[in-house]
């Protein structure tokens, strides 16, 4: 399966990163460290580059 270039649509703030908006790769990448891309995160969430899946759950227990 081709992983295909989506930076358009990519909310991730870390434009250096070289995953950033090729999907497939930012995710399998993240799931090594047991973490979630940016697109799991609200703007605000994003901003704080905290992936952690803790942080995610924390932050949908406040909503």
């Amino acid at each position: 399966m081709e992983c295909k270039s989506n930076k358009n649509d990519c909310p991730c703030t870390y434009v250096s990163c070289s995953k950033h908006g090729i999907c497939c790769e930012c995710i399998r990448s993240h799931r090594m460290n047991d973490e979630l891309p940016a697109c799991y995160f609200s703007k605000e969430e994003e901003l704080t580059y905290d992936r952690s899946i803790s942080y995610f759950i924390n932050q949908r227990r406040k909503k």
